[in-house]
């Protein structure tokens, strides 16, 4: 996959309005290409949210299709300024991102995001000890990568307390309770991390529930995904699914909706926000 250099819910949001507005009028891609002078090539990466879209594309279409002065004109004009914004991310070297810049485009700009984590607590709520010893002692990095990955990891948790432009980030998250007991660092990082999940998971904007070992089997709790849910940007929520090999996204609509209710349903068979943070702190307690 392309490195992503920018936002992803603002190119999706113009892709998938594109394609809907040729489909209506019922016209082949190479039949619009043709007409306005454009590569067949370069109007199908625009519909599939590849590339960053230039403005002077966007405003032939919305002259080629008639939509002037529509609200579908505006949010595309809007979608392709915010699309050419420049991600945070790009300023870390690539080795440190590789892999990690699509799943940072979507977080970006999303308004909830809904996360299911083992065998580690979820990203952003981790410390700073414990994040270092993930990438230390899982991930073999050097000391410059680790510090470089740790102002990362900061600028992600970051959002759940204030973002330009967007409201606070909102967390839910379920983690299995086998994250709870597995060792990461020393006993004292585990005390401070487990600290840590039982005052953040009080924040208004976040939601931490522990799935516990005496919960049915359920879809989806065998591996860490994120659920991305957009204000904007044509409502295209995502999955994104994090595998040892990567991370790989999961667009169709039909699956999306089922990852949202596989969520739904490992919410309602985890622990409750206060009994969660009973257990916590009882583990917490016990190192």
């Amino acid at each position: 996959m392309a490195k992503v250099t920018g936002p992803l819910g603002p190119r999706r949001g113009i892709a998938d309005a594109i394609k809907k507005l040729r489909e209506d009028q019922g016209k082949l891609l190479n039949e619009v290409a043709r007409d306005l002078m454009m590569s067949s090539s370069k109007l199908s990466r625009l519909e599939n949210a590849q590339g960053t879209p230039l403005p002077r594309d966007i405003r032939d279409l919305i002259g080629y299709y008639q939509i002037q002065g529509t609200p579908l004109a505006a949010s595309l004009e809007r979608w392709v300024r915010d699309a050419r914004r420049r991600g945070w991310w790009t300023d870390y070297d690539d080795e440190v991102i590789e892999g990690m810049d699509a799943h940072l485009a979507y977080e970006v700009d999303a308004a909830v995001e809904r996360v299911y984590t083992l065998p580690f607590v979820p990203a952003l709520l981790q410390t700073q000890n414990y994040a270092r010893a993930v990438f230390r002692d899982m991930e073999s990095r050097s000391e410059e990568q680790i510090r470089q990955l740790l102002e990362v990891r900061a600028r992600r948790r970051e959002a759940l307390r204030r973002r330009e432009g967007p409201a606070p980030l909102q967390l839910i998250a379920v983690t299995h309770e086998s994250t709870l007991h597995q060792r990461v660092g020393s006993p004292g990082i585990m005390r401070e991390q487990l600290g840590e999940l039982a005052e953040r998971s009080a924040d208004s904007n976040v939601s931490l529930l522990v799935l516990p070992f005496t919960a049915r089997p359920a879809f989806s709790m065998t591996c860490m995904y994120a659920h991305f849910e957009y204000l904007d940007a044509g409502d295209l929520d995502i999955v994104h699914v994090e595998t040892h090999a990567g991370y790989f996204s999961v667009e169709d609509a039909g699956e999306v909706s089922r990852y949202r209710s596989a969520h739904n349903a490992l919410v309602r068979a985890s622990l409750s926000e206060e009994a969660s943070r009973e257990l916590i702190r009882d583990i917490r307690d016990s190192l």
